[in-house]
């Protein structure tokens, strides 16, 4: 396992935890970047079946990438650093969830966004601040008009707003909400409902999704066929699942 000073990660029973610990603000220099897509590697190769992003502390989840990272000495590499961070994530078949409390903003919020699920307690808030800046945020762009509505995520982008965590979720952007007083307990319980399930299951259905997307009906139910039929059904905790049902007990899965 690597050795981190920026991040802390954290593996167990098949759950890896990446903590970005740069309190107050969690701010994303190119060095904490870095150190988060080794730790991407490493949660691959200790086959995590979960994979959660936080921030240290109640303040933020991260405020975003380093504005000392955006010179024209820095800018390249931090870009395609900070971009890795996402191929990495697109990579992995483990199930990604972000806990959010406080600010996300940025890149933080991009890094969020691009996790299959955000859990937020009820002081979160999200924003995509850089065109005050006269900048855009890559990922953002491509990400928000796709999960919520163009015109609504246009409002964000062009405008710097920063939303509250109940509006984040009635706009389909966030999960969950849950109180701050009472937030570590209710995110505890809901990764627990993960954990009982098969990571072979969490692989397949987010293949599934991607070879899905963009297309239309008649074009994508083909390949989602072929990975249920001859893939999928190849597994054995795919037809363990199946066996258990039928015997009426509880599946033994092996991720495999």
């Amino acid at each position: 396992m690597s050795v981190y000073k920026n991040i802390i990660l954290d593996v167990s029973n098949n759950i890896a935890t990446i903590t970005i610990n740069r309190p107050p603000n969690n701010i994303l220099n190119i060095e904490t970047m870095e150190e988060i897509n080794v730790a991407l590697i490493d949660a691959r190769k200790n086959n995590a079946a979960i994979v959660i992003f936080n921030g240290s502390g109640e303040k933020a989840f991260s405020t975003g990438v380093d504005i000392a990272d955006h010179t024209r000495e820095k800018m390249h590499k931090m870009i395609s650093v900070f971009h890795n961070i996402f191929r990495n994530m697109y990579e992995l078949d483990a199930v990604t969830v972000a806990s959010v409390k406080g600010y996300a903003l940025g890149g933080g919020f991009e890094l969020v966004m691009f996790c299959d699920m955000i859990i937020a307690a009820d002081n979160a808030k999200f924003g995509q601040p850089e065109i005050k800046l006269s900048l855009f945020p890559p990922v953002a762009c491509i990400l928000l008009p796709r999960i919520i509505s163009p015109k609504r995520a246009m409002e964000i982008l062009l405008t710097g707003e920063i939303i509250h965590a109940d509006e984040a979720k009635n706009l389909g952007l966030v999960n969950r909400v849950y109180p701050l007083a009472g937030y570590d307990e209710e995110f505890r319980k809901f990764i627990e409902t993960l954990k009982n399930l098969s990571a072979v299951g969490f692989k397949f259905t987010k293949r599934a999704v991607s070879v899905g997307a963009g297309k239309d009906f008649l074009s994508a139910i083909p390949p989602v066929e072929e990975l249920y039929l001859n893939e999928l059904m190849n597994t054995h905790d795919a037809n363990e699942g199946l066996a258990a049902f039928i015997e009426k007990r509880k599946p033994v899965w092996k991720g495999e």
